[in-house]
């Protein structure tokens, strides 16, 4: 299975995520905040990002760009309580794979992996 890095500022966020990931057979690694997340992006080289908007520090938006730049072909999936049509387009436009809904889905969340993980939509 895949090696996923989850990036979010709530413990519980990631706990969740872990463990969605976890029961689907994935290697999960977590960063706390964006700057750990890029680092953890560029030392770990893993297949996929789950990654969340609203974090202290930098945006979401800005570690999706940054990890962009490290890796233009890079998989990344935001996960936000922020369902506004205008947030999912710019979301989209800025590279990620998909967008997945806060509180999280088990269903939506593995079908957006496994999306991602098969090249989905870029």
């Amino acid at each position: 299975m895949a090696k996923i890095l989850v990036v979010d500022d709530s413990m519980l966020s990631r706990r969740m995520m872990r463990t969605i990931l976890e029961s689907d057979g994935h290697e999960v690694c977590e960063a706390t905040d964006g700057m750990s997340g890029i680092e953890r992006y560029f030392l770990e080289k893993p297949d996929l990002v789950t990654l969340d908007l609203t974090m202290e520090g930098l945006h979401g938006l800005d570690v999706l760009a940054r990890i962009r730049q490290i890796d233009p072909k890079a998989r990344v999936i935001v996960a936000s309580a922020d369902i506004q049509d205008a947030t999912r387009a710019l979301v989209m436009e800025a590279g990620a794979k998909a967008f997945v809904n806060k509180p999280f889905n088990p269903r939506q969340v593995l079908e957006a992996v496994r999306s991602a993980l098969q090249g989905g939509a870029s």
